[in-house]
Order: C-alpha cells, then structure tokens, then sequence
C-alpha cells in the first residue's frame, strides 16, 4: 500500500503526561499507571525535540528508568531546552540520576548496588509528590549508581538505608526525582505517587475514562469522514469489533464490516461474532465464507511463516474481492493498538513512534488507495475493553482471547488440513471451557490448545494407540510484550488432559507448556 495511503487516528487527549523512554523495561508499565489515574500518557524517545514535544502540549513530563550510567560517554541525555519550559518533571531512576547530572549535581556508582524491596522513610512529608502517605513505604528499587551531591534548589525528600537521596525535589521549579520504582507493584502506594504528580504538580484532571473517550472518538471519527464510506476487517476479536462498534456509532450505514471466515477461527467464533454485531449491535456485516480457498492456499504449507504469508495473501484477495462490490469506499479501519505503534518503530529509529508511525497494512494492493481510520491507535489492551463494555458489547466477546491473524494456522504445526483443525477447536474448545468454569478467565491472559506434529504410544481400553499430542498453553502478562506461564491449578490441568484424551478422537497424550517470554513467544509458530 506503501504511501498511497494517509492515516486518520483519533486526535491526542487535551490533557495528558509524556513519558520520555531512557530504555527501561517499565518505560510502557509508567504510561500505563498514569493512565489507571485516568490521565492520559504517552510514550515518547528520549531524543525528542522541544517542537515536538510542544506539538503534544504536556502538563508534564516523566523521565523513565535505563540500562545506562548517566555519567557515561553517549549515555542518552535530555536536551538541555526542555528544562527551561516550565513544564513540571519527574524523573524515575535513571531519570532521576539524569535530573542531578544535567543540573549541577553529581551521581556515582553506588557502594553496594540495590535490588529489591526497601524501606522508604519521608523526610519531607509536605510535599506535593507524597501527600496523604505515610512516612515510611515499602518500595521497590533497581540500581548501581546514586546522586551524591543534590544540584541547585533541590532538597532530599526521603532516604532509605542504601540511597541517602532517594527522592529530591525543587518544589518551585517542579522538579521531582525518585530512585525507585512507583510503577511496579513491589511498590504498593506507587500508583498513589504518581497520581500525586499528574494531580497535585501537573494540575491534571481525571479526565481520560471510557465514556470520554468514546465521546471524543465518535465526534473525531464523524468530522474526519464526512460522508465517506468505510470498510473494516472483522476478525472476531475485540480490538476489530470496538473499531466497527465506534464507527458505527459515528456514521451508521456509511460503515461496512467484512467478516472473512478463512476456515480457522475457533469453535463457534464466526458464528458468536456475526449475532453479537447484526443482532446486538445493528453494524452491517458482510460475511464471506472462503473456508476452502484458504485450505486450498495452505495445502502442503508446514514452514509457520509460509504460513503466514499465504493467509495474508489470501484474505487480501478475498477482501479485494468484497470491497469491490461495496463500490467506492473512502476509508479502511483497522484496529491499531499504542503497542502496535510502539512496536513498529525501530530501535534506530523510535523517533518515527513519536506521534504517528505505525506499521503498513500487511501488503494491500497499490490500487487500494484508502485513506487508514484506526480510532484505537492511542490504546492498550486492557482500555480497549474498558471502551467495548461501555459501548454495549457482550462480555464474552470483550473478554475473547487474543488470537493471532493466521488463526488457527499457526497452532497446528505442520500441515494444516480441515482433519487436524477439526481436531485442533475440539481440545482448544475444552481448554477454554475448563479454565472458565474454574474461574480462571479473567486471570490469565491468554489460554488455548496447540496440535502438534509429534505422535505417542497410548493405551485406550486394551488397545495399544498410536496418536496425536496436545499442547496446553497459558500465559499471565499485562500486555503480551513480555509473559510468563500461568500455574495453573493441578486439578485444573487433570480437567483438561482427561477431557482432551477422551473427547477428542485421535489424542491420547496432553503437555503443559512452562516457557515464560523471553526466550518463548506466546504462540508455537
């Protein structure tokens, strides 16, 4: 599509917090727990300009953590300009670090390193960044260098047993520093801190809730469009289904959703899908069964990204197909996400997720020249949910289970035949069933079964069988990026690997999978 097509997304919140990424692995988590104060945040790189930084407008600004010593030679540094703005700051470790080293202060290694949980004692228990907390907090900290001597106008704000200065403030240019982590939940009053930043010192208001921002999108969406006509792409999840629920409410009959059943959706997922947005919601739906078409391209196929590939090039034709019948369309939605965007921008270049860079749509022909609507492009996960409950969608549909674009294809490893996905919706059906009836759905991120290439010896009975492996995934994490393995009850997982070998033809052995990501990925392909 390349750049024949221009974006439309909805427009930055009024009011909203910068966080200013050194590289730290929390650098998203702080964006995030702004946000659950219900003040919107957003993450940019560390080489950011003044302009563009006056372009988003901040109340204020948060210098995130890093890997780096600030001290030395190309350590990532703040341009000197953003200081003098008057914007209030709160640098977070190296953040913090980086605040003395860059006003006059000192930092040095520290004598012992410090990592893990500490005890906070306030020495200053007026200020704005600690009100209504106690004057001793459990905190978490991560770090081997320390600020020794304070720069101009700061004072220590608290101290624990290894950081003398373990927060510091200059309350009359608003300048804060913490050499702890508020954002992780070792520290349990750290969201309360933060807050206190966004409220007390930026001047923020509460003001980015699901009701404001579907507010605020639908009246985006209706003056960007005009009288266009849109088509969005349903996949049966819930970051597609919020889009065409958003854009349905802003301009009725002008949107089209296309569902494409490629033939590897989950267990009555086509079906779900098409009730709750024709029958619940009004949104017109165009369904397309290429079931064989996509069976067709995946013949022979076991390499996951060949895979890949061919159902990308697949839908891509069928969905030419469809909007070539709708006749002329204006726009096409996609359901972004602010991970997506984060994502998309390289290393080497993370200024390009400044303000507006997000992948291509996967390879849609040159003369699909669409002007791209992604209302959701400023959300995570979790928001998004927040957004389709408050828009009237099933909570079975808003709590569906991430699922990857190829589907089912990339969780039968090796060929994909109509046999093996028949086998595949069986057990992943009951894997989904017995962790919700266990209570479990809501606390694990994502949870499905996966078919094998391997085969077992069994005995079924008195007979010697020679079958299929299933493969139980599960995972616990905030936003994908990185996750860990669910535990899972015991009993639970018995539930499962009985159900499976029994109600399923063609299985006779069931395996948990234990990686955690890093070094895994979440899906086998």
């Amino acid at each position: 599509m390349g750049d024949t097509a221009q974006r439309t997304g909805g427009e930055l919140p009024r009011e909203m917090i910068a966080v200013i990424d050194f590289g730290s692995q929390y650098s998203q988590l702080i964006a995030r727990r702004v946000r659950e104060c219900q003040v919107y945040s957003t993450l940019v790189p560390y080489d950011v300009t003044l302009e563009e930084l006056e372009r988003l407008q901040p109340k204020g600004l948060i210098l995130s953590g890093g890997p780096a010593s600030v001290y030395e030679p190309g350590a990532p540094q703040l341009r000197p300009e953003i200081y003098g703005t008057g914007w209030p700051i709160l640098g977070i470790c190296y953040g913090m670090q980086l605040l003395s080293h860059q006003l006059g202060g000192r930092v040095a290694p520290a004598s012992h390193r410090e990592y893990g949980p500490a005890r906070l004692e306030l020495l200053a228990a007026d200020s704005p960044l600690f009100s209504g907390l106690e004057p001793a907090l459990d905190v978490w900290m991560s770090h081997g260098d320390r600020v020794e001597q304070l720069p101009p106008g700061f004072r220590v704000l608290a101290r624990t047993d290894n950081a003398p200065v373990a927060a510091m403030g200059d309350p009359t240019r608003d300048l804060y520093g913490l050499q702890f982590h508020p954002e992780v939940a070792h520290t349990p009053r750290g969201r309360e801190i933060l807050r206190n930043f966004a409220e007390h010192i930026c001047g923020c208001q509460r003001s980015w809730t699901p009701a404001s921002f579907i507010e605020e999108t639908v009246a985006q969406l209706r003056e960007q469009i005009g009288q266009g006509k849109v088509i969005c792409a349903l996949s049966g999840g819930v970051d597609s289904s919020v889009t065409a629920t958003l854009l349905h409410r802003a301009v009725g009959d002008q949107l089209t959703a296309v569902f494409v059943n490629n033939g590897l959706l989950r267990h009555g997922e086509a079906e779900e899908t098409l009730d709750a947005l024709q029958a619940n919601l009004g949104v017109k739906v165009e369904y397309v069964d290429a079931t064989s078409r996509f069976l067709a391209a995946l013949k022979g196929v076991t390499d996951p990204e060949e895979k890949r590939r061919r159902v990308g090039a697949t839908f891509i034709e069928v969905f030419e197909e469809a909007a070539g019948r709708l006749g002329k369309v204006d726009y096409l939605a996609q359901g972004t996400l602010y991970p997506d965007v984060i994502e998309s921008a390289t290393s080497a270049s993370k200024a390009a997720a400044r303000i507006k860079t997000h992948h291509n749509v996967g390879g849609l022909p040159e003369h699909l020249r669409f002007r791209l609507v992604e209302p959701l492009r400023y959300l995570f996960k979790d928001e998004v949910r927040q957004v389709g409950l408050a828009l009237g969608l099933p909570e079975e549909m808003v709590w569906r289970q991430p699922f990857p674009g190829p589907g089912l294809a990339v969780r039968v490893i090796g060929e994909v035949t109509a046999e093996r996905l028949e086998t595949l919706r069986a057990a992943d059906r009951i894997v989904r069933e017995e962790i919700a009836s266990a209570g479990l759905a809501r606390k694990v991120w994502q949870y499905f079964a996966v078919l094998t290439p391997l085969r077992s010896v069994g005995v079924m009975g008195d007979q010697r069988t020679y079958a299929d492996v299933v493969a139980v995934r599960a995972v616990a994490a905030e936003d994908a990026m990185t996750a860990d393995w669910a535990r899972l009850p015991y009993d639970v997982l018995a539930r499962i690997s009985h159900r499976i070998v029994n109600e399923v033809p063609g299985v006779n052995r069931v395996v948990y999978d234990v990686s955690s990501k890093p070094p895994a990925t979440i899906e086998w392909e």
